[in-house]
């Protein structure tokens, strides 16, 4: 077991104040295998400070050189790529091939594209007779989920930092050892001192007293809207801004005139990439009554090919393991048909789930209304377009989807009705440029991209 008693605040390594610690466990075995500091509201107010005291330089700095900074950490995530997915895998369970490709690729790719952009992006412009200027926001409280643990936070620090701000991150308690790692990687890429900050600790302490703190001008959020609600009237008392990044149900539509075979196979491998546990998962598949049985058929035949402890890994943590095995329950007592899987624990140890596919579930019932957050799919029928608009719109969510047609043109025509942030057509590829956000509950904002920096800007004009 690897102790970390040291959380990185104002470009040293120093202990959490009270001295506590949080256990972390390998979800493929329930074995502890690293602890680090618990930090408490004094470690953040720490934090916060030096926060606040680099911030004037750090704005002032020239954003090619700010830009400069950001390749260099970029460097360092690619040197340190293998042991980024090592340390992925050890703490949240995912699949070696599936650590190395997305929890460390796409980190790399998203600091590389907000180095481009903090080089090229114009922070300075005439409109009329008025100079527009877009200054940092000021200092940023970071609080990122335990799911894609290295991701979401150069999702949130990257553009921080492009955009001359400065950050107190405060990573998810099951997944803390990767956003280590990185803070080692800030100090290596000569970062200075203040203008990042790491403090490690449980949500209700640490996170709250981040999110609450007087001198935090942003608060950027990735969690479930349930808490994102919490921080919101946290923000809204002291009229702060806050980016929340937060749960989705997103529909899969695959209109009659699709390639059925290939958008069942890429539909099911959506929903058990990262054990199911990615807020934008494509977790309601939507397939005209004509072709429906073929697609369960299909759908079941995919989902067999998960076997837990090989392609498909554990859950984070016991709690969402019962969570979801208790949604396959609810699913079962409210008349939906189980085609594979089911609520038996595949394996004797570790926290896993078998990959479950659902059919005959109804727009009303549970598993096609809440985020499940794990390797469950449902298949639901629709009778016409406006059936399946209907159906795909009916949730309180609306982050991601997907929409398959023969041709582009009628996907396209059928995505702009859906009311989401994101809708992949035909198989889209995962663009790191493009804006990820949602609608209603699933957020307020944008990451990535040109929209994820603007976040980060307030605007002032100089009228002249």
């Amino acid at each position: 077991m690897k102790q970390h008693d040291a959380m990185y605040i104002d470009g040293s390594w120093r202990p959490a104040e009270g001295g506590g610690t949080i256990e972390v466990v390998d979800p493929a075995d329930g074995q502890v295998i690293a602890t680090v500091p618990a930090g408490s509201a004094e470690d953040v107010d720490a934090a916060v400070r030096a926060a606040r005291a680099a911030l004037p330089a750090w704005a002032a700095t020239p954003p090619p050189e700010r830009a400069a900074r950001l390749t260099a950490l970029r460097d360092q995530l690619v040197a340190r790529a293998d042991e980024i997915a090592a340390t992925v895998t050890a703490e949240l369970g995912a699949p070696p091939a599936f650590s190395k490709a997305v929890h460390a690729g796409v980190p790399i790719a998203v600091c590389g594209s907000y180095a481009e952009l903090a080089a090229a992006y114009a922070f300075e412009e005439k409109i009329g007779t008025s100079t527009v200027l877009h200054e940092p926001v000021g200092v940023v409280g970071a609080i990122t989920p335990w799911n894609y643990p290295l991701h979401q936070v150069v999702a949130k620090v990257a553009p921080a930092l492009a955009a001359g701000c400065t950050v107190v991150l405060k990573p998810a308690e099951d997944t803390p050892l990767v956003a280590q790692l990185f803070a080692e990687c800030v100090d290596a890429a000569g970062i200075p001192a203040g203008v990042f900050n790491l403090v490690t600790g449980l949500g209700p302490v640490a996170g709250q007293a981040l999110a609450a703190h007087d001198g935090i001008d942003l608060v950027s959020f990735t969690g479930s809207t349930a808490v994102g609600r919490k921080i919101g009237a946290l923000a809204g008392a002291a009229v702060k801004r806050v980016a929340l990044e937060l749960g989705g149900k997103s529909a899969n539509v695959i209109l009659p005139s699709a390639d059925l075979a290939k958008a069942v196979a890429v539909g099911v491998a959506n929903v058990m990439a990262n054990s199911g546990q990615t807020c934008s998962a494509w977790t309601r598949m939507l397939v005209h009554r004509d072709r429906y049985d073929e697609a369960v058929e299909l759908a079941a035949a995919a989902a067999a090919k998960y076997v837990p402890g090989e392609k498909l890994g554990p859950l984070v943590n016991a709690a969402q393991q019962d969570r979801v095995r208790g949604y396959i329950e609810r699913g079962l007592a409210e008349g939906a048909r189980l085609v594979a899987g089911g609520p038996e624990a595949p394996l004797d140890a570790g926290f896993y789930v078998r990959p479950t596919v659902f059919a005959d579930v109804t727009p009303e019932m549970t598993i096609a209304q809440e985020e499940i957050f794990g390797p469950v799919l449902s298949i639901l029928a629709y009778e016409d377009e406006d059936d399946a608009a209907r159906i795909a719109n009916g949730t309180v969510y609306g982050l991601a989807g997907a929409v398959w047609a023969g041709d582009e043109a009628e996907a396209v025509a059928f995505a702009r009705r859906l009311e989401t942030g994101q809708v992949d057509i035909n198989g889209g590829r995962f663009n790191p440029l493009a804006p990820f956000g949602g609608y209603k509950q699933s957020g307020v904002g944008r990451e990535l991209g040109r929209h994820g920096l603007t976040e980060y800007l307030q605007t002032k004009s100089l009228q002249l």
